[in-house]
């Protein structure tokens, strides 16, 4: 299946995790898959594997929160390319808890990626988008964006996506732009490695809040990506589409214990 035969993709943070993922998927369905991160070693190795398999695509070295690499992305994929269909707002960073033990640069820091690295591309890629009156935005949220659950500064900033998303998918669906979000629950990337070297079984740990039984995989909200990317999504925008095992659909948790007189 060809789901994305034609159309050029921007995917950020497409080094490994979710973006990898997206990327991978995105070459196998027929997009030509522009990778934006600032690993350079890692990227080059993401896109010599989709060439290896038949796919097509390129890096791009660079910073989200930087305006400038994020207009040199957009450059780049036009010029190669000539058009630009789809942007993954994918690159994320999640550092500090509580907001009493989160510095002022802290909070900066994850702000600046998660919710200033998407308004650069947004701003980048829109113009192109409007003039052809067609493209799709989709934005990496998290789950951590509509409950509490923690990492204050990385959920403030997701929440914040979340709303970014459906200002854009009210404001500029009149120009044939579709902006939708993925609310991912725990997914099994490379950015849990700290925490399963001190905690061996936190997966396990965790699987049984996800009705589900089990923790996501990139390849889940890759998935997800992939259709809301596609053409079979043309007349959704604006959802938030939580991908997340039920999570957020409720658990029993509370009621067992109340019911156990816990």
């Amino acid at each position: 299946m060809d789901r994305l035969g034609g159309k050029v993709a921007i995917i950020t943070g497409g080094v490994s995790g979710i973006g990898r993922a997206t990327a991978e998927l995105f070459a196998a369905e027929g997009s030509r898959v522009v990778i934006f991160d600032r690993n350079a070693g890692s990227g080059e190795a993401v896109v010599a594997g989709i060439r290896r398999a038949g796919g097509e695509a390129g890096f791009v070295l660079g910073d989200v929160t930087r305006a400038a690499d994020a207009d040199r992305a957009v450059a780049i994929a036009l010029e190669n390319y000539h058009q630009v269909d789809v942007l993954i707002n994918n690159a994320g960073l999640s550092i500090g808890h509580s907001a009493l033990e989160i510095d002022e640069a802290t909070w900066d820091q994850n702000f600046a990626v998660v919710l200033k690295g998407p308004y650069h591309f947004v701003r980048a890629t829109l113009p192109h988008f409007r003039e052809r009156r067609r493209g799709a935005i989709v934005n990496i949220a998290s789950v951590n964006g509509m409950l509490a659950v923690g990492e204050d500064a990385y959920s403030a900033a997701k929440a914040g996506l979340i709303n970014f998303t459906k200002n854009l998918a009210v404001r500029f669906g009149v120009d044939g732009v579709r902006v939708n979000a993925i609310a991912p629950g725990t997914i099994r990337t490379p950015s849990w490695q700290a925490q399963l070297e001190r905690t061996p079984d936190v997966f396990d740990r965790l699987a049984r809040w996800y009705p589900l039984g089990r923790v996501g995989e990139p390849e889940d909200i890759a998935r997800a990506a992939l259709f809301l990317a596609s053409d079979e999504a043309a007349w959704i925008t604006g959802v938030v589409l939580p991908v997340d095992g039920g999570l957020t659909a409720g658990q029993f948790g509370m009621a067992e214990d109340l019911q156990n007189g816990r």
